[in-house]
């Protein structure tokens, strides 16, 4: 009985996988049973589907837990500022400060929020409802700004920004090439109204620039939802048909949803990170 102790080897519990490899015999063999190829073939797909499966799993976990840890650090920092600000108008809310951050939302006007002291790229980060958030410092106030007398708050997708119009001439000297009269307008709106955008692309060869009917505004970040914003609100007047912005799309026919997300092309320019591309009837 000893010796039958001291040679018996213990069970494996290093790796689950390892757990269900080829040490147990197959139903209907004998252990000593030699194991034909297809069963062999078949633990071995089993196995290699299970670690990618692992390894897909642990990639998500990661980025939660990153996700965890950065809202926390957040919190930390706004609980030991103590300090609160209000948002002036309907705002974008981002992941990061950069203008490659993606967007997560949008919150109203005369929201109050808490702020965590750090300031990059013209954004401030904030914390709400426990979560870290960015959203462009020049629209947060110290003191709550007093409403619009008789002006209902909004949803975001009836939002227009307030200032640019159309009409107006354009001064800095761009011009276009292109095979539509109401692209020329969209290129008069667009710089007279922020004559800081110089660079506009209309033919080219593939799809609907080809057509003679779109038109790529090269811009980013902030100004770039400004622009698409803008467009988006005199659709009807400039005969736009779609807007795709920041890896978002627009839409006459399917206005009712807003903005859409759209998948990863593999490329800030694919994404149209760096560009507002409009399409025209």
């Amino acid at each position: 009985m000893t010796m039958g102790v001291l040679a018996a080897e213990p069970a494996t519990h290093d790796n689950l996988l390892a757990s269900s490899g080829t040490s147990q015999p197959v139903a209907g063999t004998s252990a000593d049973s030699t194991v034909d190829d297809a069963t062999l073939r078949r633990r071995t797909e089993t196995t290699t589907v299970s670690r990618s499966q692992i390894r897909t799993a642990a990639k998500a976990e990661a980025a939660a837990r990153k996700d965890i840890s950065v809202d926390k650090k957040a919190r930390q920092l706004a609980k030991k500022l103590d300090d609160t600000v209000w948002t002036t108008d309907l705002l974008n809310l981002w992941d990061g400060p950069s203008d490659k951050a993606k967007k997560l939302g949008v919150i109203d006007a005369l929201k109050k929020v808490s702020v965590t002291g750090r300031e990059q790229l013209g954004r401030t980060q904030v914390v709400i409802d426990g979560q870290s958030r960015w959203v462009t410092s020049d629209y947060l106030s110290a003191k709550k700004p007093k409403p619009e007398p008789k002006v209902e708050a909004k949803a975001a997708v009836e939002a227009k920004p307030a200032g640019p119009s159309l009409g107006g001439v354009c001064v800095n000297g761009s011009a276009i090439d292109a095979g539509r009269a109401s692209l020329y307008e969209i290129h008069d709106a667009v710089c007279a109204n922020w004559p800081s955008i110089t660079s506009y692309g209309t033919w080219r060869s593939d799809g609907e620039h080809g057509q003679g009917r779109a038109i790529d505004i090269m811009v980013s970040g902030d100004t770039g939802w400004a622009v698409a914003e803008f467009l988006r609100a005199n659709y009807s007047a400039l005969g736009i048909e779609y807007i795709i912005y920041s890896q978002q799309m627009w839409s006459v026919e399917r206005s009712g949803e807003g903005w859409r997300g759209m998948s990863d092309r593999g490329s800030v320019t694919a994404n149209h990170y760096d560009h507002v591309h409009v399409t025209v009837y």
